[in-house]
């Protein structure tokens, strides 16, 4: 499995991943953007830009880098970095099907993004990161699956989903919304041919939403990677936005409000990797503070009084407007 690569680093950072879904495509529901990627967001300055947090990345024991056929251009701009660094070969890459990007590099499109978890999208798609990631590709996440999601009972894609683990790929899943628990233990009862089909799994798990955490422990014993996406709740947790307690703590550890709040979904046993959704250089070095925290009980206390009910979280979470 290829996460067993991250098992044998010893960089404080190891545990950190770069997620690229707020610099793969100009549009996104990230807090702050405006201030953040300014007003150009060409496809060469984005590329640009995308490289040049790569290698920040990479220079800081980053190791795992997730991508999405919907982040806009995200598994082009790192297969070209990739590419042109043929020595790094720790490297893990991980990417998703199931969302279909349709916003055409614009910021105001009706829809941005459109689901699909058929067979059909899976082929599509699968055909799709092949051509540009090719054997860079190390895992293949289905993106966003909820209790609803036809994934969870469509046998003949977890047959063919079985056929690309039996050629080397992993195959994981992520997670969105109040029902996250409930998609996690449903995936992880998915079997083909009596062999759990799933090795990864990618939720959000942050200082506001914890619903999941029960689910991704057992994930985490049943021998899943646990992956943790929006760390951060969409900049929710990041200054100038974060809630009084959070700025509390941060100040006390003279570190910024994200190293907190990601240094707390590192203390979790069962968290594998935790990504980190920068946007800039600045953003994140500061993000990669968080090996660096160490939070005492009463920091702690202050922290989990943050915790929302899941049905507001993600309601609120919908409400983002894309930037």
């Amino acid at each position: 499995m290829p996460f067993a690569r991250l098992a044998t680093a010893t960089t404080p950072t190891c545990h950190i991943g770069l997620g690229l879904a707020a610099v793969g495509r100009p549009g996104y529901i990230n807090l702050g953007r405006e201030q953040d990627l300014g007003e150009n967001r060409s496809v060469e300055t984005l590329r640009t830009r995308t490289h040049e947090l790569l290698d920040a990345a990479y220079a800081q024991g980053v190791r795992y880098f997730d991508v999405a056929r919907s982040y806009g251009r995200s598994e082009e701009f790192l297969a070209e970095w990739l590419r042109a660094r043929p020595a790094f070969d720790d490297i893990v890459v991980g990417s998703k099907w199931g969302y279909t990007y349709t916003a055409d590099w614009t910021t105001d499109a009706e829809r941005h993004e459109v689901k699909d978890h058929s067979l059909q999208a899976y082929e599509r798609q699968r055909a799709e990161s092949e051509a540009v990631l090719g054997d860079l590709l190390d895992l293949y996440q289905i993106h966003s699956v909820t209790p609803d999601s036809p994934a969870l009972t469509d046998k003949d894609l977890h047959a063919r989903l079985a056929e690309a683990a039996a050629a080397g790929l992993t195959v994981g899943f992520s997670t969105s919304g109040p029902a996250q628990a409930e998609a996690i233990r449903a995936a992880l009862a998915v079997t083909v041919d009596g062999e759990p089909l799933f090795r990864t799994v990618q939720s959000t798990y942050n200082a506001l939403e914890t619903s999941a955490a029960p689910a991704l422990a057992e994930a985490h014993d049943a021998g899943l990677t646990v992956i943790v996406k929006e760390g951060m709740a969409n900049g929710r947790l990041a200054d100038p936005h974060a809630p009084e307690a959070l700025k509390a703590v941060a100040e006390e550890t003279a570190l910024g409000c994200d190293a907190v709040a990601l240094a707390l979904i590192l203390r979790e046993p069962w968290a594998g990797v935790v990504l980190s959704g920068a946007a800039t250089t600045v953003q994140l070095v500061s993000n990669l503070h968080a090996a660096a925290v160490d939070l005492d009980e009463s920091q702690l206390e202050r922290l989990a009084a943050l915790v929302e009910e899941p049905g507001a979280y993600w309601e609120r979470r919908g409400q983002l407007p894309w930037h």
